[in-house]
């Protein structure tokens, strides 16, 4: 699954045309790597997202099969790292 797709499935990111503008302007990294938008997602992946705040650090748990997942579900597929 794509990185911007992903994001937004996982309600990490809220809408995908958010998540496709953080990864175009460079604030979304994985495994430490500047993502671009085409690069796909694996289980075991470290995502780094650059807010102005400071930095989030996630892991992927699972990829969803669907274009949404609940938000009470979102445990089983990403964990915040601290």
């Amino acid at each position: 699954m794509r990185i911007d797709k992903w994001l937004s499935a996982v309600n990490v990111i809220k809408r995908r045309t958010i998540a496709s503008d953080m990864v175009k302007s460079n604030v979304v990294s994985i495994n430490g790597i500047k993502a671009k938008a085409s690069k796909n997602v694996a289980i075991g992946d470290k995502i780094t997202i650059e807010y102005l705040k400071g930095l989030k650090h996630y892991e992927v748990l699972q990829i969803p099969t669907t274009k949404t997942i609940p938000k009470s579900k979102k445990d089983e597929y990403v964990r915040e790292l601290l």
